[in-house]
């Protein structure tokens, strides 16, 4: 006879990772919600991902692997296509005897090992690792492979521009059509610098590729984590050829050379379908072009990575789940504001919901929402799709910025009348976005009872892992204009990123978000209706729990996040730094 699985609660209390009452609150939520055990004692911080992996492989009987110890050879990694990988999140061991030993997050997850005995025809032996650790792991060493591919692509891209110069600057606007529509299309060499400049650019994680045209040179400038890096130089002789064929790809006029003008490129690189917004723009030596590259994946990373505190990440998912009013998300351009709400509503995206969105313009196309695209030249405004959109009986609205009086009017009129409605608006705080729509003409009483909430958002560039070191001697300005004492810097060590090839040198990959989230009370509510100045409502949301930009960038520099350099740099730039 077989013998029982032991439950996994009674395993974290015999190896004493958690206390009887939290184990039993814990499980009476599981019953009650439909939610694993693990995942809410997870989401409670009660335990972390390692403590989970290692009570579930004893309960399955699993070996535990811990992936910081254990190192998988390249050749492993080619035992499973790539596709199943990324799509499971599994790894593959080793592979003995007709058997394949195989790393799982989920040892629930036969969907998984199904697909590796119908694509292999080998029999999965499974071990369990932390998810986080697997997922990241991945992400590394896919990334190891694209690093290879950007020094060949630097290297392409440096052949290829001694090839142009060779050619010299009689290569016409016509030769390159010629090139494009002849039969050796990808052989010629500004078809390939173009191309092989894209792709460096998506492999670099960049999110926009600047092509500026100087006195002496045209530059290449790279976006990565918000920061413009210097790329490449390319002779002056190319940039007519590169510039026409950069606007062939995305259907300008090439003609047209003192007008700005706008575009798209749709690209297929490595396995995915990738779009980029193009614009163009004459300038003193020539026109100016970028390129914004549109990720699917930038905007599908759900709401646990965004970057919350526990508590904000609590609260902000409880406010998204009310059935009505305004929840406003403000921020400068660039901060993030797209990716918060379209994570609000991917998780509110049901069978049972109607989300109709108004976008100037519409970046991403989400399965299950009614997207409008704002279409001025024919009249077709945010005002017009807002007063149409109402009468198909959404239950959801984004309207993609409030940005005047008649617009925040009708969405507030919406929110009043049972529609839930995210929007943005462009204000440095949280608490100021009161301030802003009674300046638009908005009345303080509708002000005062359709907002739910207020969340201010700032990116901030996250320490490299893999050249993550203690900062021993960190920035006095910036630890002064953030008020970190010695003695918090002595609980809580400061740490920095020494620079690597994995963050090109920069000490940081990846960004994530700060925030202040305010939820309005009936203190708030009463000194929106009374027109109190910014000050004030600022002093009575603090006093409400918020946290404030500063202070939580100061909690993700003691956690390790970040630096108090990168934290200084963002809210001295925003105008929000404590006094």
């Amino acid at each position: 006879m077989a013998e029982k699985r032991k439950h996994l609660g009674e395993i974290l209390y015999k190896a004493g990772k958690i206390k009887k009452p939290a184990i039993l609150k814990a499980i009476k939520e599981s019953k009650s919600t439909g939610k694993r055990l693990g995942q809410i004692l997870l989401k409670a911080n009660l335990i972390d991902g390692d403590i989970l992996a290692k009570a579930l492989a004893k309960q399955f009987g699993y070996e535990y692997v811990d992936l910081d110890k254990t190192e998988i050879q390249p050749e492993a990694l080619k035992l499973i296509p790539e596709e199943l990988i990324k799509k499971h999140g599994i790894l593959p061991l080793s592979k003995e005897n007709g058997k394949l030993k195989l790393i799982i997050g989920d040892p629930l997850d036969l969907e998984a090992m199904d697909s590796v005995r119908f694509r292999l025809n080998l029999e999965p032996d499974c071990c369990i690792a932390n998810p986080e650790k697997i997922k990241s792991y991945i992400k590394d060493s896919l990334q190891e492979e694209k690093t290879k591919q950007d020094d060949k692509l630097k290297h392409s891209i440096d052949t290829t521009a001694a090839e142009l110069a060779e050619i010299g600057p009689e290569l016409t606007a016509a030769d390159i059509l010629r090139q494009a529509r002849g039969a050796g299309d990808e052989d010629g060499p500004i078809i390939r610098l173009v191309n092989l400049i894209i792709d460096n650019a998506y492999y670099m994680r960049a999110s926009d590729i600047h092509v500026e045209p100087m006195d002496d040179r045209v530059r290449i400038r790279y976006r990565v984590d918000g920061v413009c890096l210097e790329k490449d130089n390319i002779p002056k002789n190319m940039q007519a050829p590169l510039i026409t064929r950069l606007k062939i790809l995305s259907g300008m006029d090439i003609a047209e050379k003192r007008l700005p003008q706008d575009g798209r490129i749709k690209r297929k690189i490595g396995g995915d379908d990738i779009d980029f917004r193009v614009s163009d723009i004459p300038s003193n030596h020539g026109e100016s072009i970028v390129l914004r590259i549109l990720r699917p994946d930038a905007v599908t990373i759900g709401i646990e990575a965004l970057g919350f505190e526990h508590d904000d990440h609590l609260r902000f998912e409880k406010i998204i789940k009310r059935p009505n009013g305004i929840f406003l998300v403000t921020g400068p351009t660039g901060s993030g504001k797209t990716t918060t709400l379209y994570a609000a509503l991917q998780e509110l995206n049901k069978p049972d919901k109607k989300i109709i969105t108004a976008e100037d313009p519409v970046e991403y196309n989400f399965d299950g929402m009614n997207q409008c695209q704002v279409r001025t030249e024919i009249g077709f405004t945010f005002e017009k799709i807002l007063r149409s959109m109402l009468r198909q009986a959404p239950n959801i609205i984004l309207v993609g910025e409030i940005r005047d009086g008649v617009v925040a009017d009708i969405a507030i009129q919406a929110a009043l009348t049972g529609h839930l409605v995210f929007s943005t608006l462009h204000t440095n705080d949280a608490p100021s976005a009161i301030t802003r729509l009674i300046d638009m003409g908005v009345k303080p009483f509708l002000v005062a009872s359709s907002i739910q909430a207020i969340l201010a958002q700032r990116l901030i560039r996250v320490i490299c892992k893999k050249c993550k070191v203690i900062d021993d001697n960190p920035s006095p300005q910036a630890l002064k204009m953030l008020n970190i004492t010695s003695k918090e810097l002595k609980e809580h060590p400061v740490y920095k990123g020494a620079g690597c090839p994995k963050c090109q040198g920069t000490g940081y990959k990846g960004r994530i978000g700060i925030f202040e989230l305010v939820e309005l009370n009936n203190e708030l509510r009463e000194l929106a209706f009374a027109r109190a100045p910014t000050s004030e409502v600022r002093k009575a949301a603090i006093a409400a729990g918020m946290r404030t930009l500063v202070d939580d960038g100061k909690n993700k520099i003691f956690k390790g996040v970040t630096t108090p350099e990168e934290i200084a740099r963002i809210t001295q730039i925003e105008g929000v730094m404590v006094e």
